[in-house]
C-alpha cells in the first residue's frame, strides 16, 4: 500500500488544493451546485479525472491505493468533489480493463482530460433487483440496440457525456444475468436517457454477454471509492474536532485534557485510521487484479458507520459553541447519512457480504478437499 513518490506528490498537490481552494470557501457554495464548476477546472489540471486511465491514452495511471488517497482528500474539503468523480473513474477503469482499444482510443483520452466526463447507471432500482423487473432491457432495432432508462436516472447522469449501462441484450437466457451487457452511450444534443440508440460496436468489450462480470468489477471501484469517501469526510469531522479540544475552558487548560473528551477523540481517530486501512486493503486487490467483493463491501459499510459516528461525536464536542456558518460539523452529519442508505442500506450490504463469505468458504474448502 505504499505510494510511489509520484503518487506521493499527486496527494499532496491534491491536499493543498483542498486547504488552499476549496476549504475556505465550500460552506458557501454547497447549497449551490452550479460553484462546483470553478473546482472542476482545477480537477482537470490536477489530473483527476483520468484517474485508473492508463498514461498511453492520457491518464495519470495511478495504483487504486493513490486513487484512495485522492478521494480521500477531495471528501475532506467537499464530498461533493470526491463524487464528481466516482461513477466517471468506474467507467475508466471498465473501458481501460474490458474495453476494446477502438473503444479506448475513442473515449479514454477525452475522459483523461476531463473534455468527456462519464456515470454509471448499473439498473433501474424502481422496478424491483430483478434484472428482468428493471425495465433493463436494449431491444434490437437493425444493427443497433435501443436503450431504456427510467426518468429517475436521468439526473443521476445530466452532466455526463458518456454513460455506462447494464442492459440485457441477448434473453432468454438461464441465469438471466448471463445475457447482459454493458451498452457505452454518447447521448446526443437533446436526447434524453429515456431512449438511446447504441450501435452494436459500443458493447464494452466488442462482444455481448459478459456486462454482469464487467459490472461486478465496476461495483467493486465504486464500493471503494465509496469507503474513501466516507473516511475523507471522518477526517474532517475529526480535525474539527481536535481543532476544537485544544481551545482552553474557562477554567484554564485545553478541553482535550478532561478524559471523557480526550477518550472520545482517541476512539474517533481509532475509527478513522480503521476505516481508512480496510479501504486501502479492497484497493491492494484491485491492484492485483482479484475480486474484491467481499473487501470493499466491509470497506464502504465500516467507513460509512465511522463517518457517521465520528461526525455525531464532533458535534457533540461542539455542543452548540460557534457560529454554525463557519461550523462544519452539521455538514458532516448531513454527509454521512447518504452514505449509510446510499446505493444500498447498509442491512442490505451485511446481507449481500453474508453471501459473499460463505460463497468464499465453499470454494476455499473445495480447493481444499474440506467439504464438510
Amino acid at each position: 500500500m505504499q505510494l510511489t513518490p509520484e503518487e506521493h506528490d499527486l496527494v499532496c498537490r491534491v491536499a493543498d488544493f483542498v486547504d488552499e481552494q476549496v476549504r475556505p470557501w465550500a460552506w458557501r457554495f454547497r447549497a449551490q451546485e452550479s460553484h462546483v464548476e470553478p473546482f472542476i477546472e482545477e480537477m482537470k489540471q490536477l489530473g483527476l479525472f483520468g484517474l485508473l486511465i492508463p498514461a498511453t491514452h492520457g491518464g495519470v495511471d495511478v495504483s487504486a491505493a493513490c486513487f484512495v488517497r485522492v478521494t480521500e482528500e477531495l471528501a475532506r474539503g467537499w464530498v461533493t468533489l470526491a463524487g464528481l468523480i466516482e461513477g466517471h473513474s468506474v467507467v475508466s477503469d471498465l473501458i481501460g480493463t474490458f474495453g476494446t482499444p477502438d473503444q479506448q482510443a475513442a473515449h479514454l483520452p477525452r475522459m483523461a482530460d476531463g473534455s468527456l466526463r462519464a456515470a454509471i447507471i448499473p439498473a433501474d432500482l424502481s422496478n424491483g433487483s430483478h434484472p428482468h423487473a428493471m425495465g433493463a432491457c436494449a431491444a434490437c432495432e437493425g444493427d443497433d440496440l435501443v436503450a431504456i432508462c427510467s426518468k429517475a436516472s436521468i439526473p443521476t447522469v445530466q452532466h455526463a457525456g458518456l454513460i455506462g449501462l447494464l442492459r440485457i441484450t441477448d434473453e432468454p437466457v438461464d441465469p438471466p444475468h448471463r445475457g447482459m451487457s454493458v451498452l457505452l452511450v454518447e447521448p446526443a444534443d437533446g436526447l434524453t436517457p429515456s431512449g438511446m440508440r447504441v450501435e452494436a460496436t459500443e458493447v464494452l468489450g466488442g462482444a455481448p454477454g459478459h456486462g454482469w462480470r464487467h459490472m461486478m468489477r465496476g461495483l467493486d471501484v465504486g464500493r471503494v471509492q465509496a469507503a474513501a469517501r466516507a473516511v475523507g469526510v471522518a477526517q474532517a469531522a475529526l480535525d474539527e474536532a481536535l481543532a476544537h479540544a485544544r481551545r482552553p475552558e474557562s477554567y484554564g487548560g485545553p478541553i482535550w485534557k478532561n478524559d471523557r473528551v480526550g477518550h472520545r477523540l482517541v476512539d474517533m481517530a481509532t475509527l478513522v485510521q480503521a476505516a481508512r486501512l480496510l479501504t486501502l486493503d479492497a484497493a491492494a486487490r484491485l491492484d492485483e487484479g482479484r475480486r474484491a467483493d467481499v473487501e470493499a463491501g466491509m470497506a464502504r459499510l465500516f467507513a460509512s458507520e465511522a463517518a457517521m459516528r465520528v461526525a455525531r461525536d464532533a458535534a457533540r464536542l461542539r455542543d452548540g459553541h460557534g457560529d454554525s456558518r463557519d461550523d462544519d460539523t452539521e455538514h458532516f452529519l448531513r454527509s454521512t447519512s447518504p452514505m449509510v442508505v446510499g446505493e444500498a442500506t447498509n442491512a442490505v450490504q451485511r446481507e449481500v457480504i453474508a453471501a459473499h463469505l460463505v460463497a468464499r468458504d465453499a470454494r476455499r474448502r473445495t480447493e481444499r478437499g474440506t467439504v464438510r
